[in-house]
């Protein structure tokens, strides 16, 4: 879109004609992207910044770039919110190319599979499943009944999905107006690479801008959620009823028991183990390190807690 079109419809005064053809962050944008700042904290990152425009408060106007175009306003956040709609894409394709099937790839009865999209050799796709719009699928993967892919989201090789999960659903994306809930278009996608095997009923959030990503080799067990934005790295495994908040970050070889789960924008070292039920609220940063509890502590000493309190008890 124009820029200057984009400005009319946020009723931000701008009359500069360049193309803006997505939304990103401070720091991942580029000259043809629209990004904001709402939080001072990030004032850093607006100054690293290689965004073509930026939604911004006036008083952070003297640390916008002087490549970048500053449209000012009063709520950044929210203006970024509505910005997000006009960046949506279509739901369903009614025009493109028909899916391209590979070699001794099985479709069973009542799949849907959208346009432009490509499905490799050896697949199966088994009854109730929806793969929509622009999907890739590699070599040798599996998709189970009642499956859905939304549109844009890609899987790897020899990856297994099980019954009823959904990839690519929106992140849970909301700026509050008042009383009122504007929602933020997730106009990112999901990325699953090869050997990757998730559980039924799951659910991966496609990101708000960008990608959602699975590495390699991760294990994801029934009923774990991952929101929008996260990155799970080689070989990770969820257990039952995980929960990823937003934009979290998991390194290689990552284990997290049943029930546990972290806030959001934060980073786990490779090799941590959280023990079930755990609470991570900030990141960890030593690798090879067994945590539990909430608040999280490591391990041994929650052991010694558990131990302290039950002595407690028999008094």
């Amino acid at each position: 879109m124009n820029l200057k079109d984009i400005a009319q419809a946020l009723d931000i005064k701008c009359e500069n004609d360049l193309e803006i053809t997505s939304l990103n962050t401070l720091l991942d944008s580029n000259k043809n992207e629209l990004t904001f700042l709402e939080n001072k904290k990030y004032i850093n990152d607006l100054e690293k910044t290689k965004a073509g425009a930026v939604l911004v408060k006036e008083e952070f106007l003297d640390k916008v770039p002087k490549d970048t175009i500053a449209l000012v306003c009063e709520k950044p956040y929210i203006a970024l919110a509505k910005a997000s709609k006009f960046f949506s894409p279509n739901i369903i394709e009614t025009e493109g190319k028909e899916a391209i099937i590979g070699e001794n790839t099985k479709i069973l009865p009542n799949v849907y599979i959208g346009k432009d999209t490509v499905i490799g050799s050896n697949c199966t796709i088994m009854s109730g499943a929806f793969i929509a719009d622009n999907v890739k699928i590699g070599n040798n993967t599996i998709v189970y009944p009642n499956v859905s892919v939304y549109r844009d989201c890609e899987i790897g090789n020899d990856c297994i999905i099980h019954a009823g999960t959904v990839i690519g659903s929106d992140g849970f994306g909301f700026a509050i107006d008042g009383a009122n809930y504007i929602k933020i278009y997730q106009n990112g996608n999901v990325i699953i690479k090869n050997d990757v095997e998730i559980g039924a009923n799951c659910a991966i959030d496609r990101a708000a801008f960008k990608s959602t990503i699975i590495e390699d080799s991760v294990r994801l067990d029934n009923l774990v959620h991952i929101a929008h934005n996260c990155k799970l790295g080689k070989g990770t495994i969820l257990t039952g009823q995980v929960g990823l908040s937003g934009s979290t970050v998991l390194h290689e070889y990552v284990v997290m028991g049943g029930q546990s789960a972290t806030a959001g924008h934060l980073e786990i070292a490779p090799f941590t183990t959280i023990a079930a039920r755990g609470g991570v609220t900030k990141s960890i940063t030593t690798p090879k390190k067994f945590w539990a509890g909430f608040p999280l502590m490591e391990h041994k000493t929650w052991l010694r807690l558990q131990g302290k309190i039950a002595k407690l008890l028999k008094k």
